[in-house]
């Protein structure tokens, strides 16, 4: 029966890691060469690598996208203009706030002081039974009520019952702190 050492017990079993690399290499060295040396002149079995599975006749072709990343951010940059223009469309003949004030939310997002823009997080619930269009007009403004810039959002088919949300960006007020507020907002 093996039993170990009073030293390896006390270190507990750690005897290895704090010895020096070198003699860590010389141990290893040592061992690798005893286990080669079988006393045999037979060269061993070769070792080979096999698949298991078929290779497959050919690589499979990489296939081109129909749209390039440009004309697919250009195409969702034309989707948000002709969005953002129906909305101020919509909102072009509303008196006062609009019909559903109600249904919208703003809160401004905290940025550095060196980015850009300043941004806001509109939220839009639908609580219609349909999908509905909705215009939504974004003030920003500082602190003594001076609006800064506003910015309109269109919301295309809002889902019923559920809320959707976008960014509304300000260039005009970065650097500044302002807070956003919902100007208008119409179901058209």
């Amino acid at each position: 029966m093996n039993q170990t050492s009073p030293v390896r017990r006390a270190t507990g079993g750690r005897a290895a890691r704090s010895l020096p690399p070198a003699v860590l290499a010389a141990v290893i060295v040592a061992g690798t060469a005893a286990c080669d040396s079988s006393g045999t002149s037979s060269r061993g079995t070769a070792s080979s690598t096999r698949t298991v599975s078929a290779e497959p006749a050919a690589s499979p072709k990489v296939t081109e996208s129909p749209r390039t990343q440009q004309e697919f951010e250009a195409s969702v940059s034309a989707e948000a203009e002709r969005s953002r223009q129906k909305a101020v469309t919509t909102l072009k003949g509303v008196k006062g706030k609009g019909d559903v004030v109600e249904d919208v939310s703003v809160n401004g997002l905290a940025v550095e002081p060196s980015e850009q823009f300043r941004s806001a997080l509109v939220r839009v619930t639908n609580p219609t039974g349909e999908a509905a269009f909705y215009a939504v007009e974004v003030e920003f403004v500082d602190s003594s009520g001076k609006v800064l810039d506003s910015v309109v959002l269109g919301f295309t088919d809002a889902p019923p019952g559920r809320t959707v949300s976008r960014h509304a960006n300000s260039r005009k007020a970065a650097g500044v702190k302002t807070f956003p507020r919902i100007a208008q907002a119409e179901r058209g």
